[in-house]
């Protein structure tokens, strides 16, 4: 057991009072910054104000949902986006184009499993397998690249998310990235480097699973934690 202090109600009221705090002097912020631009005298110092009450309010809203959780085991409905998390969007305010970046990591914790059906696939249709048997000098059913090559190859990305522990998989962090493009790519286009124009200043929205997000042991519970982040 850890000899850290524990929370209490009384840290989680404390809490939600600096949250409140926090919420009032960020709009005091927001108000002059408006005044001062209805004034058509742009102050600088307001800007800065602004940004700064927010990521004050960012680190309070966080701290009571911390606490809120330890506490209680209850969770806020919002969320503010850390300010660190991705830079501040520079894309164009109405996107013509998207390209949307996805990464799924997976361990191979059932190997005979992902052997089985790799076989299974190569059972009901080896013609579709005989390049993997090339390339790789063995059977899908004897060789874990080979049935990976086989698995990814025959069933679609989201089918395999959906059904990965049929497939001997367990799931890692995931993320998905909609980034604004100036136009649509030509056929064939980036297929060389599909992920070099994977910049994070474009980023419309992202959506994230990982269980970093919860300090509770999820390892029983599938799909682990998932937060998303809006256009800023």
């Amino acid at each position: 057991m850890s000899d850290a202090a524990q929370p209490t109600a009384a840290d989680v009221r404390a809490a939600a009072e600096a949250v409140k705090a926090a919420l009032e002097r960020h709009l005091e912020a927001v108000e002059r910054r408006s005044e001062a631009a209805d004034s058509g005298v742009p102050v600088p110092e307001a800007d800065t104000a602004v940004y700064a009450a927010f990521d004050e309010l960012a680190a309070a809203g966080e701290r009571y949902d911390e606490l809120l959780y330890d506490v209680y085991d209850e969770v806020t409905p919002f969320e503010v986006p850390g300010g660190d998390a991705m830079p501040d969007y520079t894309g164009p305010d109405e996107p013509r184009a998207l390209t949307v970046f996805i990464r799924r990591d997976y361990t191979v914790s059932e190997p005979l499993r992902l052997l089985s059906q790799a076989q299974r696939v190569t059972d009901l249709d080896p013609e579709s397998t005989e390049d993997e048997r090339e390339r790789h000098g063995a059977a899908a059913g004897r060789s874990v690249h080979a049935a990976l090559g086989v698995v990814f190859g025959e069933y679609e990305p989201d089918e395999i998310a959906t059904r990965h522990k049929e497939f001997g998989l367990d799931e890692g962090d995931a993320t998905l990235w909609i980034a604004a493009a100036d136009e649509a790519a030509e056929p064939g286009e980036w297929l060389a480097a599909p992920f070099d124009d994977a910049d994070p200043e474009r980023v419309v929205c992202r959506f994230d699973v990982s269980t970093v997000f919860d300090d509770q042991d999820l390892d029983d519970e599938e799909g682990g934690f998932s937060r998303g982040t809006p256009l800023r």
